[in-house]
């Protein structure tokens, strides 16, 4: 029986990066197991650049990105095991046993079935991630007018993508007054290809019996196509952490974690997409690198928490959860206000910035903490909004 001593669950850049960086310090097995046939994650299917910036200090493609971590993962000896499901963490594939698992499972895009559109059933629909699977990984046609459903940064991923595989974009929609990526991208994705941002709306109805024939907005418009991608509002793949028993957030769907990447289960971390739906992958790469000290640890010497306890929040705070670079937090609305963190009482931080959007990346970074750290157990941290 063979008995690693970490098993990571997820092949893409927070999984690989943890690998890199446990071997490099040390941990004579560690092993990668990934459902996909070849290891690397979304990146793989996104053969436009914005890759790399955090943590390889360059920018680059997707594909090119991925496979720079599969290559220094086989470099440093990690043990890369693809095609690979796992079902169960008490009961792992090949007989594997570990001291440690890290959970770097990912997350997906809810699917028009999940979001409770309704309308026909016909061919033409995609979120972005089949999109850019069909486009990427299959060079297959998507057909000629697409209507992107979403106007966070993922959306205009998704253009992108449809732009190179020579599809028209008719209009992106948002049920926000505004979108909510960087100036810079949504002029280089939609702005200058004179593609209309539809705020206020959402998808009414798909029309169409084989195909996609139009879509029906919330305010009565009809927008013809024969295309829907379906972006963003992202669920993590949480099964495992949910089966497995793992204190959970309600809203966020994903496993409650502290500053140091531990559960609520001895000897299981959780790091990347999995535990802050959804950041780039430079940032979850970051995370896997993070997460190391504390694998170490409890290898080592076995230091665990009592108690891993949740970032309470107010609304309009959707949810918080740890990442390297300090707390995620995201909004559920346009916000107008100064976001606050306090720990036991003690205001830790107050933002500058009074203005915050849904489904947009939020950091309170450790550095402009008061305590750089905090007690595992005890009283709880909580972000709220001073309007």
């Amino acid at each position: 029986m063979s008995r690693p001593e970490v098993v990571i669950i997820g092949g893409g850049p927070s999984g690989l990066s943890a690998a890199i960086e446990l071997r490099k310090r040390g941990v004579s097995r560690v092993t990668v197991l990934e459902r996909e046939q070849q290891a690397g994650g979304i990146p793989r299917h996104t053969a436009h650049a914005g890759y790399g910036l955090r943590d390889l200090r360059r920018v680059t493609t997707g594909p090119r990105y991925a496979a720079a971590l599969v290559r220094s993962a086989e470099k440093e000896g990690v043990d890369l095991r693809t095609g690979i499901t796992v079902t169960s963490i008490a009961d792992l594939p090949d007989g594997l046993k570990a001291d440690a698992v890290v959970l770097a499972t990912g997350v997906r895009e809810r699917p028009r079935s999940a979001r409770l559109v309704p309308g026909d059933r016909p061919a033409g629909i995609h979120t972005t991630g089949s999109l850019q699977q069909f486009v990427t990984l299959h060079h297959q046609n998507v057909g000629r007018r697409a209507v992107v459903v979403g106007a966070e940064h993922v959306s205009f991923s998704a253009v992108l993508t449809l732009a190179h595989a020579g599809c028209e974009v008719a209009a992106l929609t948002t049920p926000h007054a505004r979108h909510q990526t960087y100036a810079a991208l949504a002029f280089a994705a939609a702005g200058r290809r004179r593609i209309p941002i539809r705020t206020g709306v959402d998808i009414a109805e798909i029309i169409g019996r084989t195909r996609v024939e139009a879509v029906v907005l919330t305010d009565g418009s009809r927008i013809e196509c024969d295309t829907v991608v379906f972006t963003g509002d992202w669920i993590p793949d949480h099964e495992l952490a949910r089966t497995a028993g793992l204190a959970m957030l309600p809203v966020a769907k994903s496993p409650v974690i502290d500053s140091g990447m531990h559960t609520s289960q001895r000897g299981v971390f959780a790091i990347g997409n999995l535990v802050h739906p959804a950041e780039t992958a430079d940032i979850c790469a970051l995370d896997g690198r993070h997460v190391a000290t504390a694998v170490l640890d409890w290898l080592t010497i076995g230091t665990w928490p009592e108690a891993v306890v949740p970032i309470e929040v107010e609304e309009p705070v959707a949810w918080a959860s740890f990442d390297a670079r300090g707390i995620a937090v995201r909004v559920s609305e346009i916000v107008t206000g100064q976001l606050r963190l306090t720990h036991a009482g003690e205001v830790q931080w107050i933002s500058t910035e009074r203005e915050w959007l849904p489904n947009r990346s939020i950091t309170i970074p450790t550095t402009e903490m008061k305590a750089s750290r905090f007690p595992y157990a005890g009283p709880r941290l909580r972000i709220d909004v001073i309007r």
